[in-house]
């Protein structure tokens, strides 16, 4: 491959400004890398803890429509949560994490979760709803950012490919072409040496 490489100094010129912009690039590139890296960390630090708080919530949640379905008529039960009149709906906009684009959710609602009467329905359907309401929103909370998550680490994978290629392959290439440049352009400056040498021999001769 480096047989076919053009050895003029213009090319070396040319080459030199290749590696200066690769190595740039790779800075520029690593500090990226290493940002990223920091807000993963960050944002994974946060998703254990969250994680463990929509269990407990979920959990919570669950031993209460428990306890009121053990403490109200089958079809009183149904009746009361058969016809919801409260509504959401989840609005995504994003924000930008080093040019990633990860999505911020927050909830729209609209309604009121207890729409029933409350003569036939026991006080721990109450709190079981509105313990299904936080869980929802730590719910959200959790999706946010586990997404954000997944798109930092894929971001975080493409640039070490990157810096790692710049690093190990695209600039060591551009080295070695510029040393082999270097190598044949002494060589050919040799022989114009030598030319000249033999040229003035024979014309002292």
């Amino acid at each position: 491959m480096l047989e076919n490489v053009n050895a003029t100094r213009m090319e070396q010129l040319r080459l030199k400004r290749r590696v200066e912009l690769a190595s740039r690039g790779h800075r520029l590139l690593s500090q990226k890398r290493d940002e990223i890296s920091r807000q993963l960390v960050k944002v994974a630090s946060a998703i254990k803890p969250l994680r463990v708080r929509v269990e407990k919530e979920l959990l919570e949640t669950t031993r209460r429509f428990m306890m009121a379905r053990a403490t109200m008529e089958p079809e009183d039960m149904r009746a009361a949560i058969d016809v919801p009149t409260k509504k959401f709906s989840l609005a995504i906009k994003f924000a930008s994490i080093m040019s990633v684009r990860v999505p911020e959710l927050t909830k729209e609602i609209s309604g009121e979760i207890m729409c029933y009467g409350f003569s036939s329905t026991s006080g721990e359907l109450d709190v079981a709803l509105r313990a299904l309401e936080r869980a929802f929103d730590s719910l959200i909370e959790l999706g946010e950012k586990e997404k954000q998550a997944q798109l930092l680490a894929t971001e975080l994978m493409s640039t070490r490919r990157r810096v790692n290629v710049l690093e190990h392959v695209v600039i060591p290439e551009l080295g070695e072409t510029i040393k082999y440049i270097v190598s044949k352009l002494g060589e050919a400056e040799r022989d114009n040496t030598s030319r000249l040498m033999k040229i003035a021999d024979i014309i002292r001769a």
